[in-house]
């Protein structure tokens, strides 16, 4: 994800925002210009993730290179955005695809071909290039996860329109007879370098996204993870052992724990959980600290609001 693009859509997403609620000027201007702050705190990436592409096998080895004809009992595809491609680890070990990858191979004693489709910079718009770019090649996976969403806030993306689209690629998979694995938005509240009060109305949106998103990939035949949910507390708890350098991508604590949250529905997804009930996320996330500018800015657009509402 190119975090100077995010910033800028950040600021024009915030800006809009007030004006459509009826703010003030002034809070119009706060909220820009703390998006503008924002781009100078959280650097412009321009690197790609690390490729971890290949065969892993039971014992731990791999990824070893995959030609045609190769026999491989689980093809587990990745399609997304910047944390679905694992932007923000240091090597492909690191990155989500390649840990799920690795587990599921220890897990079930399969030989599991991974590949990761995701593009930095995606939004759910995406999604459908992605698979269709695959099926082109004739391939067709077993199993794919999906990750995106962050982009579709930051990028003004209707949430209606980015879940259904996000619904559509699920679709797309389940057709084709693929097991469908979708973490939904994650909790951009957890963004510390994006400050108070425009962190609160980013995630305001994102958690928003998020529910249409588990809808949608439900009804799709998916399975969706409500990542804000579960990511939230421990990255906010620990900032600089879950984050990256950049301060907005996942290290490679924090893909490793993102990998434990999604195994167990790749695992069930695949029939390899068993009999144990699958864990349950809890139903609220509780991820962002509660500060006075929160407060005098929500009184801030409160009070606008109910001026517009007499003056109709």
């Amino acid at each position: 994800m190119d975090s100077n693009r995010i910033l800028r859509d950040v600021g024009a997403t915030v800006a809009a925002t007030a004006a459509s609620a009826g703010a003030s000027w002034a809070a119009y201007n706060y909220l820009n210009g703390q998006a503008t702050h924002a781009r100078t705190v959280i650097p412009h990436r321009t690197d790609d993730a690390p490729n971890g592409d290949g065969i892993y096998f039971p014992d731990g080895t791999g990824p070893h290179r995959y030609t045609r004809g190769t026999a491989v009992d689980v093809f587990l595809v990745v399609f997304g955005d910047s944390t679905a491609a694992g932007l923000g680890a240091d090597v492909a070990e690191e990155t989500p695809g390649v840990q799920v990858a690795r587990r599921v191979a220890a897990e079930t004693g399969k030989i599991v071909r991974y590949a990761n489709k995701a593009i930095v910079g995606a939004t759910s718009k995406g999604l459908a290039a992605q698979i269709d770019a695959m099926f082109i090649t004739g391939e067709r996976p077993d199993l794919a996860v999906v990750l995106v969403g962050a982009n579709d806030v930051t990028a003004r993306n209707g949430i209606r329109t980015s879940a259904r689209r996000l619904g559509e690629a699920v679709s797309l998979l389940v057709a084709q007879e693929a097991e469908v694995v979708v973490g939904t938005c994650p909790d951009l509240g957890v963004i510390t370098a994006i400050p108070q009060p425009l962190r609160t109305v980013l995630r305001r949106w994102g958690l928003s996204l998020a529910a249409a998103q588990r809808g949608a990939v439900r009804a799709a035949g998916g399975r969706a993870v409500p990542m804000a949910d579960l990511l939230a507390s421990e990255f906010l708890a620990k900032p600089e052992h879950m984050f990256s350098p950049d301060q907005y991508h996942p290290s490679a604590a924090g893909y490793a724990l993102a990998a434990d949250i999604l195994l167990p529905e790749v695992l069930a997804a695949i029939d390899e959980w068993g009999p144990t009930p699958l864990p349950q996320p809890p139903e609220v996330s509780e991820a962002v600290e509660q500060r006075r500018v929160v407060t005098r800015m929500r009184r801030l657009l409160g009070r606008t609001r109910d001026q517009v509402s007499a003056g109709e």
